[in-house]
């Protein structure tokens, strides 16, 4: 692939006005004819889960407007619902999620914007080994304030860059890719005149991002694992800066598709983060978008993104809770057969444990990716002492949730959950917001 100048004006950046007056052409491959059915149902998934009782999920109305949206009336109702809520108890990474959802919808934040530039002018890393995804929301943070107000937060990105240049914690695919974007976005958008290193600065963290970025494609193409590559198919499409390794682009999107034909795209807020590169489309381009659309409205689907199928048969699961973690009083492992639909998801096997065993409780909320198990048996989670429920079938831990993960396994599967440390897998404490580690499972996350 090859990089040229693009037009400028189409992009949102003024020649007469920026230092870098260019882009990166974008890299993305087209999704070939005959599989554009396939984008298409991921999209209708991810618009019809939008109902006046869904969790209220920025990213999917991005996604949404990136895609063009036919369907109105989903579009309509998430952004007044987005519009609606209470942003007092708001973190950085869903002030800046609002901000661009909002923008997208070309409806105006309120105080949105300059909430974010307050609670971003007071953040800092508590060290230089702090995990690399504690990034992840500030990253956001600065891209939504350079989409906006680009030549007010120069200081307050210089600051940030240099922050994430010190660190020294391990590589983190998704914060990667969106401080990527960020700084993408604010090295383009350097006014002629106001230099003092800036432009050097970005250039140097773009050049570490992409490089780590292409340090994580796998042979089949994908970057991370297969739910962080949308995020960093974006970077790498739209980085002044490209690695000395040359992406593959088509090969990763041949990948992606094959894995949205084994239905591995269920989750809404997992299409939401795939949908816009298989638009050809980056979070850059949220300002961008036309609004006024003679579009008719399709309407909202009230059946789930994941319903049961019809078949009567029922298929036994081995469910095993077990806990032999060190440092954890209630010491504990049991095994019950539970007997459930085939086609079931993970969720309902949880359900009918507790029905049969109270020893099999468990609590859960209820977030942007899905359900999040907190406690199972009456053992929590713990921030403080970094541990969290490990979900495994055999030795392989599951990726995706409890809404997601179908049983459509042979009868003698045995899904075993235990608690392990986090010292032993990347934890995301930003999930919520977008995105998270590179092993993305909806099971860890939490704000």
């Amino acid at each position: 692939h090859h990089t040229e100048p693009l037009n400028l004006l189409n992009l949102g950046f003024s020649g007469a006005k920026y230092l870098n007056n260019w882009s990166t052409a974008f890299l993305f491959s087209a999704v070939p004819a005959a599989k554009q059915a396939l984008v298409t149902g991921l999209q209708d998934i991810m618009e019809n889960s939008v109902t006046p009782s869904s969790f209220v999920n920025p990213s999917i109305l991005i996604a949404m407007n990136l895609a063009d949206t036919e369907n109105t009336e989903a579009q309509k109702l998430l952004t007044e619902q987005i519009l609606a809520k209470d942003t007092t108890e708001h973190t950085i990474g869903q002030l800046a999620l609002d901000v661009l959802a909002l923008a997208s919808s070309c409806r105006h934040s309120g105080n949105r914007l300059s909430s974010l530039q307050k609670k971003m002018e007071n953040w800092a890393p508590t060290s230089q080994t702090e995990s690399k995804i504690t990034f992840y929301q500030p990253s956001l943070a600065i891209l939504a304030l350079c989409l906006k107000s680009p030549e007010d937060i120069l200081p307050l990105a210089a600051r940030f860059a240099k922050t994430l240049l010190v660190n020294t914690s391990p590589f983190s695919v998704d914060t990667g890719a969106v401080a990527t974007l960020a700084l993408t976005c604010m090295y383009s958008k350097i006014p002629i005149g106001v230099e003092d290193g800036f432009g050097e600065l970005f250039g140097q963290v773009l050049k570490e991002m992409v490089e780590n970025l292409s340090s994580r494609i796998q042979d089949n193409g994908l970057i991370g694992n297969i739910y962080s590559t949308g995020l960093a198919m974006q970077a790498l499409s739209v980085s002044p800066v490209q690695p000395n390794r040359k992406w593959d682009c088509k090969k990763t999107m041949d990948t992606v598709l094959l894995e949205i034909e084994q239905e591995k795209f269920n989750n809404p807020m997992a299409i939401a983060q795939i949908l816009p590169s298989l638009k050809g489309k980056t979070y850059l381009d949220v300002v961008h978008v036309t609004c006024c659309s003679d579009h008719e409205g399709k309407t909202i689907s009230s059946s789930s993104s994941c319903p049961l199928p019809t078949s009567p048969s029922n298929i036994t699961v081995h469910y095993t809770i077990n806990n032999q973690l060190r440092g954890v009083e209630l010491l504990f492992k049991a095994t019950l057969a539970v007997s459930v639909r085939k086609g079931s998801v993970l969720l309902t096997v949880l359900e009918e444990a507790q029905r049969i065993n109270s020893m099999f409780s468990f609590k859960y909320s209820v977030t942007s990716w899905g359900i999040f198990i907190s406690s199972i048996n009456n053992l929590t989670e713990n921030a403080n002492q970094r541990t969290y429920w490990q979900f495994l079938s055999g030795q392989t831990p599951l990726d995706q949730g409890g809404r997601n993960k179908e049983t459509n396994s042979p009868p003698r599967t045995h899904w075993i959950f235990s608690p392990h440390s986090l010292k032993l897998m990347i934890f995301s404490p930003v999930r919520e917001v977008s995105s998270g580690p590179d092993e993305k499972r909806v099971f860890y996350s939490k704000l």
